[in-house]
């Protein structure tokens, strides 16, 4: 095993970074000043044109403004790389580099607000308004004639998302040690695989179970066999990430004295390494048990079998009765789940 080294960051390299940061922010700045302030804000414009020279020319004047800047107090970068000096007995939130910061966030806040379309004239119109008060008073008023045929839906999606949690174990098991970075940075080789490892798990994250879901029904047609198999990818991906942060956090202590003893690796991974982090992958896996068994019902929308493929069908049909008593069986899974969740994992402390 490596042993853990301290190195004083080179300050040209630190200044590097900061600049680029500067340059980033302020960038990104112009390009949003312009596309939703002026464009959006002030001239109104519905749909308004984008060109790829528009962040180009954004990016020139994040370049300028960011080399006029970055010797000032004003300089994200620098505050953030600790290259600006001021007074320890403040407050770095109170420098004028955190304006900047503040700045950021607020003009990130605005683009996401109109990105949204988010509407009070819509949210309230009578209209809309008149058709929620429709839904939800036949959601109130529930069928129970299709209560057996719901509540059969509803245990094949439990057993789809225990069957999805049971196979995604021992492989997340596994792709955990070779995730971590405190255990694959010991040699070049180790540290590629780790690399490529993470980037893999990353992409297979990014993608949704319901993407995976209409992959799946259509490789091996729709039902729950292919609802499994998107919960399952989900799982290895998600558990293998939560497994190989809990590996990165342990306690270096136990490692260092196996290994002075001239341990093999695998010994070390195993006496070191393993007894300290069983209860929390337990907890986890536990968790994510709960998880897939409430996504069970959303991937069934799009083909994934079980209560929420019965679900899209009154949906698409507008028989909210029914959907109603849908939803009080899926409401009923969840808070059995959560409660016995809950339950295991304060037993495993």
């Amino acid at each position: 095993m490596k042993q853990k080294t301290h190195k004083t960051p080179n300050k040209y390299v630190q200044s590097f970074k900061a600049y680029v940061l500067d340059t980033l922010a302020w960038a990104y700045m112009a390009l949003v000043a312009y596309k939703v302030i002026y464009e959006k804000i002030i001239i109104d414009e519905r749909y308004p044109e984008f060109t790829w020279n528009q962040p180009l020319l954004a990016l020139y004047i994040g370049l300028a403004i960011a080399a006029v800047l970055f010797f000032t107090k004003f300089s994200l970068g620098r505050g953030m790389f600790g290259l600006l000096k001021y007074d320890e007995n403040e407050s770095p939130t109170s420098q004028p580099f955190a304006w900047i910061g503040y700045l950021l966030i607020l003009l990130t806040f605005i683009t996401g607000f109109y990105s949204s379309q988010v509407s009070l004239k819509e949210f309230l119109s009578e209209s809309g308004l008149e058709g929620a008060k429709r839904i939800f008073k036949a959601l109130f008023n529930p069928n129970w004639g299709i209560f057996e045929e719901g509540l059969f839906a509803a245990i094949e999606t439990i057993y789809m998302a225990f069957i999805a949690t049971a196979v995604a174990i021992p492989i997340a098991f596994l792709l955990g040690f070779f995730a971590a970075r405190n255990l694959m940075n010991s040699n070049p080789v180790l540290f590629f695989c780790y690399n490529a490892l993470r980037a893999f798990l990353n992409i297979s994250r990014s993608i949704e179970p319901l993407v995976w879901a209409i992959i799946f029904s259509v490789w091996v047609g729709i039902g729950p066999f292919s609802g499994m198999l998107a919960l399952c990818i989900h799982s290895i991906a998600s558990l293998t990430k939560q497994y190989s942060e809990q590996i990165e956090s342990i306690d270096d202590g136990p490692i260092e004295a196996i290994t002075a003893t001239g341990a093999h690796p695998i010994q070390i991974v195993w006496f070191g390494v393993v007894p300290q982090i069983v209860l929390p992958y337990l907890s986890y896996t536990i968790y994510r048990w709960d998880i897939n068994v409430r996504m069970a019902t959303v991937i069934g929308l799009v083909g994934g079998g079980g209560i929420g493929n019965l679900l899209m069908q009154y949906q698409g049909q507008a028989r909210w009765n029914e959907v109603g008593m849908l939803v009080i069986l899926i409401a009923a899974i969840v808070w059995t789940m959560d409660w016995a969740s809950s339950k295991l994992r304060e037993a495993l402390k």
